[in-house]
């Protein structure tokens, strides 16, 4: 595969969460990508759930669901069907008999065991409201896969990636809830959708399009604005840039011009030798282009999560590794060496366990399954966020729509369609357009989380009510608690569980009346 032809796959290999940067410097880059990890739920906080009434064991059972295709055309392959997947825990749910809720995650681009385990706050909410929990996977992620669940065919070219849509799988969430519902006879049980991140996106479309399905929505670190000239391209690295300089100046400045500096030695005879002892990679081929995106995937991923407890997402990582990484940087030790303050800084994310004896920067497995947003990110889901001006922490770099058409026509052979999910969900003046049609949403953003320059930071009206939290990172709030857990998160889990039960409660005296 020619240097070129890698480069553009690798622009469109993205995340959501994660979509992070299409071509953020001159220089070659990966784009930061989910590590190379088992799934599997933080140990220390994984819910301690007894056998459900179905009897299967652990938090959640698995089923499926006989979904179809295209639920927007009438052509004879619009009828074909796939399985898809789904989590369900019914240890606290008060049955239908009292209407007990139901509580519905929305998945994201992903494999949705990865999402159920790290969304300790459903689990943990369930018995104070007698809900029945139900997970649901996005179609072509996961076992969710169309076209006989055969990964080669479904993902083999336009025509069948052509079913994988934001607005397809609203419509998988509805079919498949309402025939939960009536299969459970709990037609009147009011539901209640969650989802962080896309997964937030979908939640507070889906409460827009279904409100006769969801009567709310908790959406969680979701960018809806982040489309469509409405938010700045530069906002997303503007946040990291932020973050890391409100810890230390001199952190901020070694990570600026760390850049150059690696280009330098690149260039240097033997240069490239050099940098690889210095940042303990493994000796395979690599250049400056694919080290400076290693770096940069270690500083996006970590400003998202930096949690105040210590975690598991995506890598392990202490409490505050923002800070963390920045006292690796201003460790006095490492005298006027930046290459070996940025090799202590990206152990901090890529190795804060230990375990790992060299860095592959060629390592592009796929664990959680995200592989196919590229496809979404070359279609509907056109976020800018790779803009960077003078005091950036990376490269000053123009944003170019151009860059992701040539690499979304190379790739699929389709050109992106910036425009269509503000006409499809309204995102353009939010606050005039929700305030007429809709309610009982919660817009939940941390301002450290890089992706919040594109969420509701300002509530729109009485029932749409947007909580900011000034030291949140993306999806905090939905996280299993902890006893280190700091009382400003405590006090937004709290908000979100009062504003919750009253849409129940008024619709339990809807119901009566």
């Amino acid at each position: 595969m020619s240097t070129a032809q890698r480069l553009l796959n690798l622009l469109l290999h993205l995340s959501l969460i994660f979509q992070c940067s299409l071509a953020v410097s001159p220089f070659r880059k990966i784009v930061p990508r989910f590590p190379s990890a088992p799934i599997h739920p933080e140990s220390s906080q994984r819910p301690s759930i007894s056998n459900d009434q179905s009897g299967s064991n652990g938090p959640y059972e698995t089923r499926y669901f006989t979904q179809v295709l295209d639920h927007f055309g009438f052509r004879p392959e619009s009828y074909q069907t796939f399985q898809q997947r789904y989590l369900i825990n019914s240890t606290f749910w008060g049955g239908p008999q009292r209407n007990a809720p139901i509580f519905v995650y929305t998945g994201n681009e992903g494999d949705i065991e990865w999402f159920t385990q790290n969304t300790g706050f459903m689990f943990e909410t369930a018995p104070r409201f007698n809900a029945l929990l139900v997970f649901i996977e996005h179609r072509f992620y996961g076992k969710s896969i169309p076209f006989g669940g055969n990964k080669e065919v479904a993902y083999s070219n336009s025509s069948t990636l052509g079913y994988l849509s934001s607005t397809q799988a609203l419509a998988d969430y509805a079919t498949l809830i309402t025939d939960l519902k009536k299969n459970w006879t709990a037609e009147d049980s009011p539901v209640v959708v969650f989802g962080g991140s896309y997964g937030g996106m979908l939640a507070a479309w889906f409460r827009l399009k279904y409100p006769h399905i969801a009567i709310g929505a908790l959406s969680s670190s979701s960018p809806i604005l982040n489309f469509d000239n409405i938010t700045s391209p530069y906002s997303f690295n503007d946040i990291i840039t932020r973050d890391f300089r409100s810890e230390s100046e001199n952190c901020y400045k070694v990570i600026k011009r760390s850049w150059q500096k690696i280009e330098d030695m690149a260039e240097q005879h033997g240069g490239l030798e050099i940098l690889g002892k210095s940042f303990g990679l493994c000796k395979n081929s690599m250049d400056a282009g694919y080290l400076q995106g290693w770096l940069q995937t270690a500083l996006v991923y970590t400003a998202m999560t930096d949690y105040p407890t210590p975690s598991n997402f995506l890598n392990p990582l202490p409490a505050y590794p923002v800070k963390q990484m920045c006292k690796a940087i201003d460790d006095p030790s490492k005298g006027d060496d930046d290459f070996a303050k940025l090799y202590g800084a990206a152990n901090i994310y890529y190795n804060y366990s230990g375990g790992v004896s060299c860095f592959d920067l060629l390592d592009d497995s796929d664990p959680h399954g995200l592989g196919e947003w590229a496809w979404q990110a070359c279609t509907e889901m056109v976020l800018p966020t790779d803009g960077n001006r003078e005091t950036s922490i990376f490269p000053a770099q123009e944003y170019n729509y151009n860059d992701r058409v040539a690499s979304c026509t190379f790739r699929f052979g389709v050109v992106p369609r910036p425009t269509w999910i503000p006409i499809e969900f309204g995102s353009h003046d939010i606050r005039r357009t929700l305030r007429r049609f809709g309610s009982n949403i919660i817009f939940f953003n941390g301002l450290r989380d890089p992706w919040s320059g594109g969420g509701v930071l300002k509530s729109i009206s009485k029932s749409i009510v947007a909580i900011v939290a000034e030291k949140g990172a993306h999806h905090v709030d939905l996280r299993y608690s902890t006893s280190e857990d700091p009382k400003w998160l405590q006090d937004v889990r709290k908000k979100e569980i009062k504003i919750i039960s009253g849409w129940i409660s008024q619709y339990y005296q809807d119901l009566a009346e």
